[in-house]
């Protein structure tokens, strides 16, 4: 279906991304001042982002075994419904158990949304126009969290619960939108593959290490490790060394964000094309221990803003190229790799953050040391794969 000319669905699931990652970035700036109307600060923040990270990593498997089963559009349109839901509620809330009950229920309808989206474009594009529709996936889920702070910060100004209504009235909006528009193709995977991916949780992980792209979802993990521990800290960090204002911190974190939106919707099929996805992977693993190891070495504005653009820039690549390359592997379980691939990135957004504040308080510096040596030796585990492999890996940009 897809080559050329990208199929319309892909643009409804990219509105779908956008108004999800959106959500989740828009509770940025209006966080201390909400939290503050509770009585609680940084350690409830800290806490609520662990429990919408936890809540993905435990149902993703499960909503990409369920898309597999039962079809893509019924779980997307049912993980819309239940995120408005809960964006409605959180800002409904008036005790702060009720704002945890809401976080994780909001981390259950992402986790609903973005394994099944991710197989979808596996099931209606090409082989070889694949790399293109996760690109383009990618670039609106980056676009809709680099805008999404900016959205919240504007309506703020109607109210702090207003935000958390207009995100539940844009998710309900997308999913009676998915529900008339979105096609329903059949889902890749056969009858015989079916049974093997229920289970629990836990089974479902063991099992993924059997997979022939297991290491590649240790790349999801640790680059996503190594973005969650570099967004965690950058503001703490420039703040408190060079005391800059939360102006400029945004800039830091907004233009890394466009050049990845920017490269993830124009470049990057041409890069897998010309590269393939397994070098794309290497090369920016690479990329990203280099600029975060930088981050340390530069005392300027301008020179800070190009190393974390680097930065942003390598892991904005990273993320289709690993989606991608996992989507090839996967053959007829597309839902269950999808579903593994952000229990991966939920795992890796848990730690990241934890480890980072933990080692950040010791030295300032110890996270970006920390998570430098980590993508590094990801950089070995993962080349060394791609030699013992290169037979297969090959056939993926043959095909």
């Amino acid at each position: 279906m897809a080559g050329k000319k990208t199929p319309i669905a892909i643009y409804i699931l990219m509105f779908n991304m956008f108004i999800t990652m959106s959500g989740i970035g828009l509770i940025i700036p209006i966080m201390p001042d909400y939290l503050a109307t509770f009585g609680v600060a940084g350690a409830a923040l800290g806490s609520l982002i662990a429990v919408f990270s936890f809540a993905q990593f435990i149902f993703s498997p499960i909503s990409g075994s369920l898309s597999d089963r039962h079809g893509r559009k019924k779980i997307i349109i049912f993980g819309l419904l239940l995120y408005g839901l809960s964006q409605l509620a959180f800002g409904m809330s008036t005790h702060l158990w009720m704002l945890f009950a809401a976080r994780f229920f909001s981390g259950i309808g992402s986790a609903f949304l973005i394994p099944p989206m991710m197989a979808f474009v596996a099931d209606i594009t090409s082989y070889e126009g694949r790399g293109r529709g996760m690109g383009l996936l990618g670039a609106s889920m980056s676009l809709g969290f680099m805008i999404g702070p900016g959205i919240g910060g504007f309506l703020s100004k109607f109210g702090l619960q207003f935000p958390f209504y207009f995100a539940a009235g844009a998710a309900l909006f997308a999913a009676v939108m998915s529900m008339y528009i979105l096609p329903n193709p059949a889902p890749a995977a056969t009858e015989e593959a079916g049974p093997k991916q229920g289970g629990n949780l836990f089974r479902q992980i063991a099992r993924s290490a059997t997979k022939p792209y297991f290491v590649v979802l240790i790349v999801m993990f640790v680059f996503s490790f190594g973005l969650a521990n570099f967004q965690s800290t950058i503001s703490l960090y420039v703040g408190i060394k060079y005391d800059y204002t939360p102006l400029m911190i945004a800039v830091i974190i907004t233009v890394g964000g466009f050049v990845g939106v920017i490269i993830q919707t124009f470049v990057i099929e041409r890069l897998f094309k010309r590269y393939g996805e397994m070098r794309v992977i290497l090369i920016n693993l690479v990329a990203a221990a280099i600029s975060m190891l930088g981050i340390t070495f530069v005392n300027q504005f301008w020179s800070i803003l190009l190393v974390a653009t680097i930065f942003s820039t390598a892991t904005a690549l990273l993320r289709p190229a690993v989606n991608t390359l996992v989507s090839k592997l996967a053959g007829d379980e597309q839902g269950y790799a999808a579903g593994m691939m952000n229990a991966y990135m939920s795992l890796g957004n848990m730690v990241g953050p934890a480890l980072a504040g933990f080692v950040f308080d010791w030295k300032m510096t110890a996270p970006y040391f920390l998570g430098t040596a980590i993508l590094l030796a990801c950089f070995a585990l993962a080349a060394t794969w791609a030699k013992r492999n290169a037979g297969t890996l090959s056939a993926t940009r043959s095909n």
